[in-house]
């Protein structure tokens, strides 16, 4: 798709479809089934919904069995299911008003055959499944990586800028022609009102990161070294190049979903994150580094050619995001979404990073 196509508004983002009276479900709440409700996503949003009076029973689809219960959870009823079981998925979505998509792949060990399937067909396998179900809305957690890291790109992204495949990344590559996908799933089934949520690097107390770096029988070491970011115990001299960063709290990403859970604005795609753009030597500034600052230029161009490089691990194709940071416009959120983060981006970061009892 060419830049001079715009995306965002169109069929998915005009008219009345999908902003329901925010009061629930015919039976006074909505029942809202949630996939992948244990991951960064999840955490934020599930304790929002076992809070809020509009919902009434929440279903959750994971392939991992746990109890929702020891969460205090009290709302949501457990199902095991997998995205690649269609059959599951529409037991699983029987009578509900509401399907928010959170599952997948981000990186790790798996195979790209297999990361596709969950990610791209898994996908299409919830949205059917829903539609199957009749559901009245599907909000799905996209990426402002689906915008793809690109030369022209403007200084600031609005939701009428395409969203077009990275060149290798392979997790933005699926964002973007997930979009697509959805989009044309959507308009064979005008019922289902489809919501995209846009956030940049969500953080906060529940961040997931490095979870499967290492394979294997060695995961769970993997999970303790990288599993939460941490100061440096001494700080250290670093050269950072001054690329601009946006982040977001997971409690306001759960907000956003909210939002669209309850039909508070029209149906479309959402730009979201925390007020304030930041730098890198920002961030390397809040892990206890001493920063020196480098024009941006050459970082880029690094990032340009090291990502062309062939037979690059899943891991390092993420180079490619430092070539043309993305920096979004979230005024559409805040005007017909309603929606409004609590935290900035530097608070959700030292947030993140903030010390906790048993961390």
């Amino acid at each position: 798709m060419s830049p001079g196509k715009r995306r965002g508004a169109g069929a998915l983002g005009e008219g009345p479809r999908g902003a329901a009276e925010p009061d629930g479900g015919s039976d006074g709440g909505l029942t809202v089934a949630v996939t992948g409700p244990t991951g960064t996503f999840g955490s934020g949003l599930v304790p929002l919904l076992q809070d809020d009076d509009r919902v009434a029973r929440v279903i959750g689809i994971a392939r991992r069995p746990f109890d929702p219960a020891e969460r205090g959870w009290t709302k949501m009823e457990y199902r095991q299911g997998d995205v690649r079981d269609a059959e599951a998925l529409r037991a699983a979505f029987d009578g509900v008003d509401v399907v928010v998509h959170l599952a997948f792949l981000i990186t790790g060990n798996a195979s790209r055959e297999t990361t596709r399937s969950i990610n791209v067909d898994g996908t299409l396998n919830v949205f059917r499944a829903a539609a199957a179900a009749g559901a009245r809305r599907f909000v799905y957690a996209s990426s402002v990586a689906a915008y793809g890291f690109h030369p022209d790109n403007p200084e600031t992204i609005g939701e009428d800028w395409p969203t077009r495949p990275a060149a290798r990344l392979f997790y933005a590559q699926e964002k973007a022609e997930l979009e697509e996908l959805l989009e044309q799933e959507a308009a064979q089934h005008p019922e289902l009102a489809l919501f995209l949520l846009r956030p940049p690097v969500v953080l906060g107390p529940n961040v997931i990161g490095g979870k499967d770096v290492l394979p294997g029988p060695l995961a769970p070491l993997g999970r303790r070294l990288f599993g939460r970011p941490r100061r440096l115990p001494v700080p250290v001299p670093v050269f950072v190049p001054a690329l601009p960063m946006q982040f977001i709290h997971e409690e306001d990403v759960g907000r956003a979903l909210v939002q669209c859970i309850v039909g508070a604005g029209p149906p479309g795609a959402y730009n979201i994150a925390g007020d304030g753009v930041l730098t890198a030597a920002d961030v390397a500034r809040e892990f206890g580094a001493l920063p020196i600052a480098v024009p941006p230029q050459p970082a880029q161009a690094a990032a340009r050619a090291f990502s062309r490089l062939p037979f690059l691990p899943p891991v390092a194709e993420w180079v490619e995001a430092a070539s043309r940071p993305a920096i979004m416009d979230t005024t559409k959120a805040h005007d017909q979404l309603g929606w409004r983060p609590r935290y900035t981006g530097l608070e959700a970061l030292r947030d993140t990073l903030r010390e906790r009892p048993g961390g």
